[in-house]
């Protein structure tokens, strides 16, 4: 927390998540907002996200440029470069880009085959998130994915000659996996250098394609505790390679390709949430602010139509609910959190004897006002948080 600074806000980065909601599979696990995307005609999405950022300005008198602009969805790479241009100079014009601001695609591989990537870097792009989630074929069918092994390889290595900046997802603890050929899985993806690997156990949530299959019972879950000790192997794994874990889930070569606007969540920060069902956190007159976009596209269009903006839903943060949030946000980060920041929140100090506990026990570490959560402590992580939670 700076000298007189606030406890959260855009001093801790400020970013754009656009979220493009459609997708040319919808995948089984998939839990977001998406919907298919069939032979849609994309201009009335784009105009509404380009026109709902603008709407945003006025609001946010005394935000900066911005430090990011993430595009996720959903699929943004089937859109052109063109539009991916259009959608950043909307962001553009409205606030601001900081000199070497993060530009990130969310992109699946068929599309990183098919797109222009040199166009994509001219549009304003830098940094590409590809949802490769296995080299594995079987697993790569079993998960629903529209491309695979061969084309994932192919698509991974022509991305790379583009954008030096490029993430790499992996989706592990499926059903049966072994900790042999999960390692082996890592290796693989390890060989072709890309600097940032985020790595998701594959969860299982109830209104999805998987989620229904399992509540009729056609297959199982992997166990917590074989999901556990995937997740260890997979911390030696990395940090034998040289990308340690800086997050729960994210690992990067160096500081400089650590994603800046994941950052921006994790540290307290502010970002816009525009395009349907998109989430967003501002600060505004010391207050803190939780938006929710309509769900439905059609929805949305019509909110953005209507001058009211995208948002379905703009609710004050009571500062203990603020405070509760930030904790959980901010141990997720290897760095950690300086403690004063909630307790300014929630006007009580944190449970110092769970912490005294907590780093006997070898899962946080302290350092003057910063806590931090240990490689065998972010194993724990939904449940120290909850134990500590103001």
């Amino acid at each position: 927390m700076s000298e007189g600074g606030a406890p959260f806000g855009p001093e801790y980065g400020f970013g754009i998540y656009i979220h493009w909601p459609y997708c040319a599979r919808i995948c089984p696990y998939c839990d977001f907002n998406v919907y298919a995307a069939k032979d849609r005609d994309p201009s009335p999405l784009l105009d509404a996200i380009c026109r709902d950022v603008a709407i945003h300005r006025p609001r946010l008198p005394e935000h900066g440029a911005l430090d990011s602009v993430y595009l996720g969805g959903g699929t943004p790479s089937l859109l052109p470069p063109a539009d991916i241009a259009r959608l950043i100079q909307s962001a553009s014009d409205s606030f601001g880009l900081k000199p070497g601001a993060e530009i990130t695609l969310e992109a699946n591989p068929n599309d990183v085959l098919r797109l222009d990537l040199h166009g994509l870097k001219a549009a304003g792009v830098n940094r590409l998130s590809i949802g490769l989630q296995s080299l594995d074929d079987s697993a790569l069918a079993f998960l629903g994915r529209d491309h695979d092994s061969a084309a994932a390889r192919i698509a991974l290595s022509r991305a790379m000659d583009v954008f030096p900046n490029l993430s790499v997802d992996l989706i592990y603890a499926r059903p049966g996996q072994t900790g042999e050929a999960w390692q082996a899985e890592l290796q693989d993806v390890l060989a072709f250098g890309a600097p940032h690997i985020s790595l998701y156990e594959l969860t299982i949530e109830a209104r999805t394609a998987f989620g229904k299959a399992v509540a009729r019972g056609q297959w199982t879950p992997m166990d917590d505790d074989d999901q556990a000790d995937l997740y260890e192997l997979t911390q030696d794994v990395l940090a034998s390679a040289g990308m340690p874990a800086y997050e729960v889930s994210n690992h990067a070569a160096s500081a400089d390709v650590r994603s800046r606007h994941n950052l921006t969540y994790w540290q307290g920060g502010d970002w816009i949430g525009v395009g349907p069902g998109a989430h967003g956190r501002l600060s505004v007159g010391g207050s803190r602010y939780a938006s929710e976009a309509e769900r439905q596209p059609a929805a949305y269009i019509a909110n953005v139509q209507a001058l009211a903006s995208g948002w379905s839903d703009a609710s004050k943060l009571y500062p203990l609910d603020a405070a509760r949030e930030l904790l959980a946000m901010g141990l997720r980060p290897a760095g950690g959190i300086d403690r004063r920041r909630i307790e300014a929140l929630s006007g009580k100090p944190l449970a110092q004897d769970k912490i005294d506990v907590f780093v006997s026990e070898g899962w946080m570490t302290e350092a003057g006002p910063v806590i931090a959560l240990t490689p065998s402590g972010r194993l724990l992580a939904d449940a120290l948080t909850a134990e500590l939670s103001p």
